[in-house]
Formats: structure tokens, sequence, C-alpha cells
């Protein structure tokens, strides 16, 4: 299996598109110990812009990775749909291996220098990117969302399908509802009921977006499923890849 894929009307390239207009903006070496990830993300945390997302969204990207054990490889995948026709566009993947061990709350320096080859092979740049991971619901506010958010300069999301921080109360049974996920005495995000009776999503705002208008754009993307499109297209190729080799 080749390293890398594009699939965009059923095209394939093996390599960067350099029609991509997706220009990542570069922060910070990845060769850190846990100690300095920790010290890095409370540094740029303050960085991270907390306001609505644009009115005019018409290309809603989806981003997911995912490990083979067996094969000692990692998949990130990206998939976009246009939105709010929710049409499906583009499908990217990068394969390579992830030098950084799984430590509770860094995910984002295992997964982003992944993420990051992929995107760039997309040919068009979304409007806002729905991560499957945490945002500002994070114990530094600083999940993997915003930290993708700083180095696209793009607005994202962060829509998990687990709790890492916060408290909440109850929440309703059918599609749509939701409470507030409180930490510290502050809004987070938002656990969100994507499908009648399933599992909650947990939402909250990564770079360049808010609670509210994150809240609205995730339910708009979730059709008959828990996940919103995008991220569900992007988790189903990252386990095919790691699964279907």
């Amino acid at each position: 299996m080749p390293p890398y894929v594009i699939v965009r009307f059923c095209v394939q390239s093996k390599f960067p598109n350099p029609q991509s207009q997706i220009r990542n903006t570069m922060l910070h070496s990845w060769n850190l110990s846990p100690q300095e990830a920790i010290a890095l993300q409370k540094r740029l945390a303050s960085s991270v812009v907390l306001k609505p997302l644009p009115e005019e969204i018409t290309l809603v990207a989806g981003a997911d990775v995912g490990y083979s054990r067996r094969h000692d490889r990692a998949v990130a995948v990206v998939a976009t749909y246009t939105y709010p026709g929710l049409e499906f566009r583009e499908l990217v993947r990068f394969q390579g291996k992830s030098s950084y061990p799984y430590v509770p709350g860094l995910l984002s320096f295992r997964e982003i220098p992944l993420l990051l080859q992929a995107f760039e092979r997309l040919g068009g740049e979304p409007d806002v990117v729905l991560c499957d991971g945490q945002g500002t619901a994070h114990p530094r506010r600083f999940g993997l969302a915003s930290h993708l958010g700083l180095w696209l300069n793009l607005p994202t999301v962060g829509c998990a399908k687990t709790r890492l921080v916060g408290t909440h109360g109850r929440v309703g049974p059918k599609r749509g509802q939701y409470r507030s996920l409180l930490h510290r005495g502050e809004r987070v995000g938002v656990v969100l009921r994507s499908r009648t009776e399933v599992k909650p999503l947990y939402v909250s705002p990564g770079h360049l977006a808010e609670v509210e208008s994150s809240r609205r754009l995730v339910m708009r993307c979730c059709l008959k499923y828990r996940l919103p499109e995008p991220i569900r297209r992007a988790h189903l190729a990252v386990q095919l890849a790691v699964h279907g080799a």
C-alpha cells in the first residue's frame, strides 16, 4: 500500500498537491519531552482565539488518525464535504510512523505531524475543520483541535467521543439535546446528543470558533449517524486502511 493516497472523484496521487491552498505555520519543533510539551501547551493556549465561526461556510473537513500495531504505522485521513449540502468532495490519506508516545493530554503531538502531511495534499482549503479530539475541553485549554487550528490558521472544532475533563448534567435522550460541559468554573464545551438514545459527543471550540457556533455546525453535519459526516468518512477510511491491510 502506498504511504499516501489522494482520492478525488476516483483520482489518486502519491505526491503533495502543488495546487493545495493550505500553508501551515511552523509553530515549533516536535522534538519535545512530555514536560516540554506541557509547557508549550500552556504557552500556546494564550494564542487560541475564541470567536463565532464564519457566517459563510462552503467546505467542511473532518480529520481522524488511526494506528496499526501489527504494521507499526499510523494513518491520517482528511475528508471534505460541501456545506450545507454535505456532498462528499475529497479524501486524502497519509501513512507513516508516529514518533511520539501516547501520553494523556498530549495527543496532538502524536497526531498533528501526520495530519499536516494529509492537509498538504488537499486540493481545496476548508472553511472549518472538525477534529476527532478535544478543543478547549482540555486540562490546559489546548487540545488537538486548538493545536491544529494554530498550525493551519483555520477555524477548528473538537468533536470527541469521550470526555477528557469537566462535568455536566444529564443530557436528554433526543437528538439535538445538550448540556454545558464545565471545567474549573468555565464552560469549555457542550455534551451533545447527535442521535436519539445514542451516546453523546463532546464538542468544544478549537481555534477561531466558540461553543455555540461549534455546536450548531456539528449538529448540522450529523445526518443519520452519531458522528458528523466529514469525521465519519475520515474514520471509515482510517479503519479500512488500518484493519483492511
